[in-house]
């Protein structure tokens, strides 16, 4: 029987209708190519574990989806699904807009199962380096900084971010297209900030 979370139905049912049939048939094809898989939600989206570990992931956005699997780097790609980067998104195997775009059920199942193993065998990925503090000062934007002069607890907030904290917001607004959207997620940022909320903090636990 398989170990489900009624937090991911709740995650399902509330994706928008293109996500809903691709969540349910990646969610299906996971528990039948492993049954002793578990389900847990970690960062806002829903995971499936073994043996303490995650052994893939999946994820609604407004307009696609993504799969993912947490060892990735570790994992053969034979038949190349893998993101290399040609397309953007999060997960391995980039923006999935239909169940027509999946790979075929054997595939994906064959790699479920190599991703099991590795939990299996305890294998873990190595823990990444960490970064040395920069010396580079975060140089705000005039434009934001007139808008943090207005708040005072979000300039209070911002000013107490660390420096990636900091630049994860500043990159967000120069990766807009538009000055209207620029302004738009600097009015957003203002809200998230006075309130300690950094930049992905729908991810974070």
């Amino acid at each position: 029987m398989a170990k489900t979370d009624p937090r991911i139905d709740a995650y399902i049912a509330k994706s928008q209708p293109f996500a809903q049939p691709i969540l349910n048939h990646i969610r299906q094809l996971v528990h039948k190519s492993f049954p002793e898989i578990e389900e847990n939600i970690k960062w806002g989206f829903p995971h499936f574990d073994y043996n303490g570990m995650i052994v893939c992931s999946m994820a609604s956005f407004k307009q696609h989806c993504a799969f993912g699997f947490y060892k990735e780097k570790l994992m053969n790609d034979p038949d190349h699904l893998f993101n290399t980067g040609a397309t953007e998104g999060m997960g391995s195997l980039g923006k999935i807009k239909s169940k027509a775009e999946l790979p075929s059920d054997k595939i994906l199942e064959k790699y479920i199962l190599e991703a099991v193993r590795l939990n299996k065998e305890g294998v873990r990925l190595s823990p990444a380096k960490p970064r040395l503090p920069s010396d580079k000062p975060i140089l705000t934007p005039e434009d934001f900084g007139i808008l943090l002069d207005k708040n005072r607890a979000a300039k209070k907030a911002f000013s107490s971010f660390s420096y990636s904290a900091k630049k994860e917001y500043l990159t967000w607004f120069e990766e807009a297209k538009t000055d209207s959207t620029r302004q738009k997620r600097m009015n957003t940022a203002i809200e998230w900030i006075a309130e300690g909320k950094q930049r992905n903090w729908k991810y974070m636990k």
